[in-house]
């Protein structure tokens, strides 16, 4: 990480752009994963059929990059969509154009739509993989619509990439549907040569809130499954995010990350835009802070009387609600222990609106 953008949330400006640029490229998908806010079956008031058609093209994409990347700081790309990107048909003219300028590509995928060579040929650094589940049944429970061959199309793109030598992560989100699996994800992780495994609480609105864990579940989740997970990863040298996991069980209630004790950073290291222009604060779809409109330009907006507003808000430690279901809490970890190592842990209490905190 360049150190600028430490020394930014320091002086509670950007000193440079967005470290990385999330770009959706899609809102089109191919499967309804019951906890997703667009496409879950489970949704009180799902998405219009005009909605789920919107996509970029790559000539929209490469001129966003260069603008971002005008303003120096930007090391890596993520492209994903409030869909799954690689049923985009031009997603691999995208992969090129990243790539070519030199950026760190992560794709967030099912994969079940990917062509596992193109991805290899192409140099694709990274791919988080959304299993959820260990098994097929879990597996098809968390995506209602999978009713064919993709579990095995899933499990066909893993083989490929480990016997490529190519390692990538694996994300399970987690529900109602899959919660006693913890220890099996870890040991499917290693089975098919993962690089990591990341866990999340699943954030969960408007109907999706039916595939909430239960209270027993969440119980057996801190005293006994988590633990055994732990396990699991030492003995078989799988990476997780298990310590970030367990804060997240222990926010309790509708809340997946205790925003309040972590700090949010995204302001000064992250952008998300969507299909339609819209330029969001983090991953947070409800923290607009401009459109990409008009002649607008993503420089301009960067150093906006509207994103500092955020900025601000943030380090006052004024969190929105929403902040309670905080999709980039690992990030904000990271950063948060960066930042400490850096400046102080007093410091790191100043710009997160905890001055008195012990």
């Amino acid at each position: 990480m360049n150190t600028r953008h430490l020394a930014s949330i320091d002086a509670g400006r950007p000193l440079l752009g967005p470290k990385a640029l999330h770009v959706d490229v899609t809102n089109g998908c191919n499967t309804d994963c019951i906890t997703c806010w667009d496409h879950s079956p489970l949704l009180t008031l799902g998405r219009t059929t005009a909605w789920k058609r919107r996509r970029i093209d790559a000539a929209s994409l490469e001129a966003l990059l260069d603008d971002v990347l005008s303003l120096g700081g930007l090391e890596a790309v993520v492209l994903s969509g409030m869909g799954e990107p690689f049923t985009h048909p031009g997603i691999y003219a995208m992969i090129e154009a990243v790539k070519r300028r030199g950026l760190h590509l992560t794709i967030i995928t099912n994969l079940v739509a990917a062509d596992p060579d193109r991805i290899l040929a192409l140099g694709v650094d990274e791919l988080l993989v959304g299993v959820h589940g260990a098994t097929e049944a879990s597996y098809r429970a968390f995506h209602p619509s999978f009713v064919g061959d993709e579990w095995r199309r899933l499990l066909y793109a893993l083989g490929e990439f480990r016997i490529a030598g190519k390692r990538f992560k694996h994300v399970q989100v987690i529900c109602r549907t899959n919660a006693d699996e913890l220890p099996a994800m870890v040991r499917f992780a290693f089975e098919h040569g993962a690089s990591r495994v990341n866990f999340k609480l699943a954030s969960l609105r408007d109907g999706t809130e039916a595939c909430r864990v239960t209270g027993e579940q969440r119980a057996r989740l801190e005293a006994e499954l988590v633990p055994a997970a732990r396990d699991e990863a030492r003995r078989l040298g799988v990476p997780t995010n298990l310590d970030v996991f367990a804060r997240q069980l222990a926010a309790g209630g509708d809340a997946t990350a205790p925003i309040a004790d972590i700090g949010c950073f995204m302001g000064y290291v992250y952008a998300r835009v969507t299909v339609d222009g819209t330029v969001l604060y983090c991953c947070n779809t409800e923290v607009v802070v401009g459109r990409l409109a008009g002649g607008a330009r993503f420089r301009d907006l960067w150093t906006g009387v509207a994103w500092n507003a955020v900025r601000d808000r943030m380090r006052r430690g004024d969190y929105l609600p929403s902040c309670g279901q905080c999709g980039k809490v690992n990030e904000n970890v990271d950063l948060g222990r960066r930042f400490a190592a850096r400046y102080g842990e007093a410091r790191l209490r100043e710009v997160t609106g905890r001055q008195g905190a012990p």
